[in-house]
């Protein structure tokens, strides 16, 4: 765990939620060391996929995953299975934001399961594709908070959760802002 990059993070907050994500910190911390997950460091195995996904790398994307593995983007319900759906999430995001990066802040771990808090970081320069439309690019930046859960199971991901904060991303690309146009009166 990269104490770096925590202080970095707490730096930035009011002092009392600084002092909580500290010792949260520091109780997490104590916690991965106690319960080692093994030969092959789960933390790093979910590095690994995000620099894939990063790298827009869609075979490496796909063999991060189990033969049965899903993702599962909760902002907008949809589950992506297997060699032919895992990479429509990478080349969907990777279209609608090319210099799309995922800012890692706190990883925890617990067995076979790692639970990471990010932001997803990009500007909006492609069509978004979504199962309700396309949203059109909008040339704006977005910063959303994120927590996504991951089940592995062998040195590979199994189940990979995402959940992205839509209202923050949504507002930060101008689209909350013209929900009266998407609303019946």
């Amino acid at each position: 765990m990269s104490q770096e990059v925590i202080g970095a993070t707490t730096a930035n907050l009011p002092s009392s939620i600084a002092r909580g994500r500290n010792r949260l910190n520091q109780v997490t911390t104590a916690h991965l060391s106690a319960h080692n997950a093994g030969p092959v460091d789960n933390e790093q195995i979910v590095r690994r996929a995000y620099q894939v996904a990063e790298d827009k790398d869609l075979e490496g994307w796909v063999s991060a995953f189990t033969e049965d593995g899903t993702f599962t983007d909760e902002s907008i319900g949809v589950t992506y299975r297997g060699s032919k759906e895992l990479p429509i999430t990478v080349e969907v995001y990777a279209r609608a934001f090319p210099d799309m990066h995922r800012e890692l802040y706190q990883f925890y771990g617990s067995g076979d399961i790692v639970v990471v808090q990010l932001a997803l970081q990009g500007t909006h320069l492609g069509p978004l594709s979504l199962p309700f439309g396309t949203l059109p690019a909008t040339g704006k930046r977005m910063d959303a908070p994120c927590c996504d859960v991951f089940e592995l199971v062998g040195g590979k991901i199994k189940r990979f959760d995402c959940y992205p904060s839509g209202t923050v991303l949504f507002t930060q690309l101008g689209v909350i802002a013209n929900i009266s146009a998407a609303l019946e009166s």
